[in-house]
């Protein structure tokens, strides 16, 4: 809905894009806050987060939609654009791992205790156990988490309105950098349908989504997998900030792979290195070493994995644009589905884990778990993503659009482009002639 919204959105001279950023940002600040601030009620805390949390969701995609459609605004060249998309998931890689950093220190700074194994014992709910615990926990350390939380979010907060101002004043959309011709209205099933039965779209989509959940699975896991399988409790925070800063340093060298040997085969040797060292870790078992070496390897395949899909798409929209030369305007669309699915794919990993570590016994803020929850954990950062990342790459093999057919979309694009101005051109010259 947000991608048709904007579609729609009628040009200002500040962009068709850029007035949704700037009026978002606020009100996601705000809403980000309130998620971390816990009201003094006895009941309807739940409802409140989860009304502040699904403001916020909505607001960050009405900020994320646009923001990442402006590839296709700011230039034709296609070189530019993938350069653009380089830079824009290299900030934002670097963005997380300044976020993860701020909110590791924060928070870290004040210690949960973890709860001894004996404690469940004899307890037949666990919901009952942490209830009793809760309620001998000691309420000054209860007020410094919260406190810490509540500091970390409006730090971050005041980050994310850095950013987007830097982004509203460093940016300029260029109206003519989407237009071939004239724009045809149509309605919001109309122009859903069209971009959905575009057959490279759809296997992009298809293959972005496996890989993206591989990844998700890897990365909402490998701190519990750290504390509780390897048993690197104290060093997990500078195990993720490892993956963060390889996939950050790297995002150029994918960059520079991609121009010299294309998309699809930057897709193929970037996503797959990172199984032989997810094999590795699972297999060798408790090995600081080696669980460094892998967060390297697996950033260096977060980096390919997150920037080449994106680099991609912008590829599928001047397909689309060849195919409906009249039909123009759905850059957004394109786009909003993309980030659609990015948080589908974080759902259904969220999902995937909370289910599967329940089922297998997970202890919250357990000191030790089960022998099953730490099977349950190998499998969710090695053999599960593993299988995850084939599927997306057979998936991504059907992908239609390699380094020949863009270089024949472009010379085409390029006369499309001519034609219109040569159209226009005549016939301003025939109404000046009337006049």
């Amino acid at each position: 809905m947000v991608g048709f919204f904007i579609s729609k959105t009628s040009w200002t001279r500040f962009g068709r894009l850029m007035p949704w950023i700037i009026i978002s940002t606020p009100f996601a600040v705000i809403s980000y806050f309130l998620i971390w601030f816990v009201p003094d009620i006895s009941r309807g805390q739940v409802m409140w987060y989860l009304i502040f949390y699904c403001i916020f969701q909505t607001l960050v995609t009405c900020f994320h939609v646009p923001y990442s459609a402006l590839t296709m605004f700011i230039s034709r060249e296609q070189s530019e654009r993938d350069s653009a998309t380089a830079y824009r998931m290299t900030v934002e890689v670097l963005g997380t791992v300044l976020g993860t950093a701020i909110q590791g220190q924060i928070v870290g700074k004040v210690i949960t205790p973890c709860i001894e194994s004996h404690f469940f014992i004899d307890k037949t709910n666990s919901s009952v156990a942490m209830e009793e615990l809760n309620m001998t926990h000691d309420t000054v350390s209860l007020t410094d988490t919260r406190n810490a939380y509540m500091i970390a979010a409006g730090v971050i907060g005041g980050l994310y309105i850095l950013c987007a101002v830097i982004l509203t004043v460093g940016v300029r959309e260029k109206r003519e950098s989407s237009q071939l011709r004239s724009d045809e209205p149509v309605s919001f099933f109309q122009g859903l349908k069209l971009v959905m039965n575009h057959g490279a779209y759809i296997k992009l989509i298809a293959g972005f989504l496996f890989t993206s959940l591989a990844f998700m699975l890897l990365e909402g896991n490998f701190a519990l997998f750290c504390t509780y399988t390897l048993g690197f409790r104290n060093e997990f925070q500078n195990i993720l900030l490892v993956i963060m800063l390889s996939a950050t340093l790297t995002i150029p060298f994918w960059q520079w792979f991609l121009t010299r040997f294309g998309k699809k085969t930057a897709v193929y040797v970037g996503i797959s290195s990172a199984i032989p060292f997810l094999i590795m870790v699972a297999v060798l078992g408790s090995n600081l070493i080696v669980t460094y070496i892998v967060a390297v390897a697996a950033g260096v395949s977060v980096a390919a994995a997150f920037l080449l899909p994106w680099s991609m798409l912008p590829d599928v929209v001047d397909d689309f644009k060849l195919q409906h030369p009249d039909s123009q305007g759905h850059e957004a669309i394109f786009f909003s589905f993309y980030v659609f699915f990015t948080k589908f794919t974080s759902g259904v990993s969220l999902g995937i884990s909370t289910l599967s570590l329940d089922f297998a016994g997970y202890q919250t803020r357990g000191c030790s778990q089960p022998s099953e929850v730490n099977f349950t954990l190998k499998m969710l950062v090695s053999a599960v993503p593993v299988g995850l990342i084939l599927l997306g790459l057979l998936l991504f093999k059907l992908y239609p659009i390699d380094e020949e057919k863009r270089r024949k979309n472009k010379k085409a694009l390029q006369d499309l482009r001519q034609e219109s101005n040569s159209s226009s051109e005549s016939d301003n010259t025939e109404l000046a002639s009337i006049v």
